[in-house]
């Protein structure tokens, strides 16, 4: 019979369960956990050997949200399996790769995936959390050796009341949504993984929401090391190769070349010095130690020497590798209404790292279509990302948006997104694509500002701009460190901390942070909250003599959107039968007539006179007759008993004739007529008052 060993815990209010069952019987390492009547299947599989061409950890980490988790039948009519993951399921497992990545060993160079699959989906318990809890639990109770556990929470605030894990009603209303992983070493909670989301606050209700979130997240690595105790497996042995004499040759060919590199060349051919250096090095090492093992030592230990030589400088003498102090930002430079006929544009420089945004509005029928396991709905504000090879010097198939780009859009897109304005003041779709012309170091936060810029430019009404900003640590055993802002180059790849953050001269709209050690502690985030804020409030400072407001007008080259409410009884009018009356209006006008529900028409137009005329249009089509109003109207058809003139633009009344009068109008003749009756369907009567003009 199968075992089940379950695990139970209460997160303030509500259960997790957790059940090892041996369900992926071949898996290295599983589990089921069950929050509410959300339930997550994670599993980890580890290759039997390690690739000898591989000199990097092969880890692949994959969310999958399937619809029947949800109880739908979803996709295209013609293919209804799930293909391609949505963006919402990619930035799940980034968020679930950069919590756990780092609590792999650095010489691991087995392959390994985890897959985490949403069985069940209940619309409360959001799935994201309760898979990452899946996933350390399962590396954990698996032969796979990795250091682990992480917990997770996700932390909301409404009322200025912090709600842990809050469902999606309560985030609906939230001005905070931060999810937070941790692990404990050493008897000490550690931050290891940030995600942020918020509608500018103040970086007092981050520290806030961390000590709030302290209590839950060492309960659940508590429940965690509990599970671990009664099911973990015995972790495989990963042999780590050593070559002493090897070490030595490697050293003496590296010299003071390493040091020459990274801090004596000139500033714009840093990298190239370096990426020289290791080439030369490269072929030296293959052609004098050419075992697959001995290579990959050799690549490492280089790897590592930067490594020591950066920390050394920047610990010791505050030495950065292109001489600027710890807390100094780059050379800003900004422009905007560089891209003819764009809606809105900007450039923005950071040093090297260069983002181009280019802004477009449109119609409210270009909003996107969201139908994923979670998430269905319309959006209307879209930023993407783009990250083309030559942006760092490389060669490289152009293919369709990877991971990356998608969560750097994402994050750009959370920072701009609570300085849209709401939809009824402005009625447009509007998409951002940022290409990175040139990277060195935070593309993502640079992406923010051009595109704050972008939306000023194409004169949409946002609150106030925003910008962004990365920083760094470098920390030793000892427990020294650095911070250092506006991170490039070596200091972001050999650095131990990617901190993130945007916002206005309000507060912060996103956060994102990962790390490459254990965690940082509450004085590590306090000062790089403090040290992100002013960096912000410069550059922001420096944009603002580029462009400080939104412009007043829209482009020249923008449709123009106009809104009308009419009656919602009246939405027939307007469309007609099969849609006769709107397709007509459309290919008449050339315009995009969009009507919701509730009676509100929008109408986009390229041209500003074909937008009026179809408005004056659509409120005569629709405007409420009343009994005894005069009109002149045309003669639109003649029948036995009387005849139809057209009032309005598509409303027709009836002249009635009385019996054995002879008719004295054509088809065609302008008439003067009042309204004499307006029946119970709605049908108009007319009597004539005059022939005005006599057609033919």
């Amino acid at each position: 019979m199968e075992t089940i060993k379950e695990f139970k815990l209460e997160l303030d209010g509500r259960e997790l369960n957790v059940q090892i069952r041996n369900l992926a019987e071949k898996a290295s390492g599983e589990a089921l956990v069950r929050c509410g009547d959300t339930l997550v299947l994670a599993t980890c599989v580890m290759a039997e050997s390690e690739s000898e061409e591989t000199s990097f950890f092969p880890l692949n980490v994959n969310y999958e949200e399937k619809y029947y988790a949800a109880g739908k039948i979803r996709g295209p009519r013609y293919i209804k399996r799930e293909g391609r993951p949505s963006d919402e399921a990619i930035i799940n497992s980034r968020l679930i790769d950069r919590a756990i990545r780092p609590r792999f060993a650095k010489n691991l160079y087995r392959e390994v995936q985890i897959v985490t699959t949403c069985l069940a989906w209940d619309g409360e318990n959001d799935p994201d959390i309760i898979g990452l809890i899946a996933s350390s639990i399962a590396l954990s109770v698996s032969n796979i050796p990795w250091s682990g556990p992480v917990s997770a929470v996700r932390i909301g605030r409404n009322n200025n009341e912090l709600i842990l894990n809050p469902t999606y009603e309560q985030k609906e209303t939230s001005d905070l949504d931060l999810v937070l992983t941790a692990v404990k070493e050493n008897g000490s909670l550690l931050i290891n993984m940030i995600e942020c989301g918020a509608d500018e606050i103040q970086e007092e209700i981050i520290i806030e929401g961390l000590n709030f979130g302290k209590k839950y997240l060492e309960e659940i690595i508590n429940f965690q090391n509990e599970i671990i105790k009664n099911t973990r497996k015995e972790k495989t042995e990963i042999e780590v190769f050593k070559d002493p004499k090897l070490e030595k040759e490697l050293k003496k060919w590296l010299g003071n070349k390493l040091e020459k590199a990274l801090y004596q060349a000139p500033a714009l051919h840093k990298k190239n010095e370096l990426e020289v250096l290791k080439k030369d090095f490269s072929d030296f090492v293959k052609k004098t130690y050419p075992e697959p093992k001995q290579i990959r030592f050799s690549l490492d230990f280089f790897e590592t020497e930067i490594e020591k030589l950066l920390h050394e400088n920047v610990l010791k003498n505050e030495k950065r590798p292109d001489g600027r102090k710890l807390d100094e930002i780059r050379e800003i430079k900004a422009e905007v209404a560089l891209i003819p006929r764009s809606h809105g544009s900007a450039l923005f420089c950071r040093g090297q790292t260069k983002a181009l945004s280019i802004l477009t509005l449109g119609a409210p029928a270009d909003q996107q279509i969201l139908e994923g396991m979670e998430v269905v709905g319309k959006k209307r504000f879209m930023h993407h990302y783009n990250f083309p090879p030559y942006s760092s010097g490389e060669i490289k198939p152009i293919r369709g948006p990877g991971r990356r780009e998608i969560g750097h859009g994402a994050l750009a897109e959370k920072a701009l997104l609570p300085l849209i304005p709401a939809f009824d003041k402005f009625p447009y779709t509007i998409r951002i694509v940022s290409e990175i012309l040139s990277s060195n170091g935070s593309t993502s936060m640079a992406s923010v500002s051009s595109s704050s810029l972008a939306l000023m430019d194409a004169g949409i009404p946002i609150k106030r701009p925003a910008t962004g900003i990365a920083l760094g640590l470098i920390k030793n055993d000892q427990g020294d460190y650095k911070i250092l802002t506006d991170i490039q180059g070596p200091e972001d790849h050999h650095g131990d901390m990617d901190f993130k953050v945007a916002g206005t001269e309000k507060g912060i709209t996103a956060l994102q942070m990962d790390v490459k050690i254990s965690g940082i502690n509450e004085e590590i985030l306090k000062e790089s909250l403090k040290r992100g804020k002013k960096a912000r409030f410069d550059i922001l400072e420096k944009i603002k003599k580029i462009i400080s407001e939104p412009r007043p007008q829209l482009s020249p080259w923008a449709p123009r959107i106009y809104m009308l409410q009419i009656n919602p009884e009246k939405i027939g009018d307007i469309i007609g039968p099969g849609g006769k009356i709107i397709r007509k209006i459309t290919e008449e006008y050339e315009v995009l007539i969009d009507i919701e529900e509730d009676g509100k028409v929008f109408i986009t137009s390229e041209l500003e006179e074909n937008g009026k005329k179809v408005i004056s249009l659509i409120k005569n089509m629709t405007r409420e007759i009343k009994v005894g109003e005069t009109f002149q109207g045309e003669v639109k058809r003649i029948l036995d008993f009387g005849f139809f003139v057209e009032i309005l633009p598509e409303q027709e009344g009836l002249v009635r004739l009385p019996r054995f009068k002879k008719l004295d109008v054509k088809m065609g003749d302008i008439v003067s007529v009042q309204v004499k009756e307006i029946d119970s369907q709605g049908r108009i009567n007319l009597s004539l008052i005059k022939v005005l003009k006599k057609r033919g």
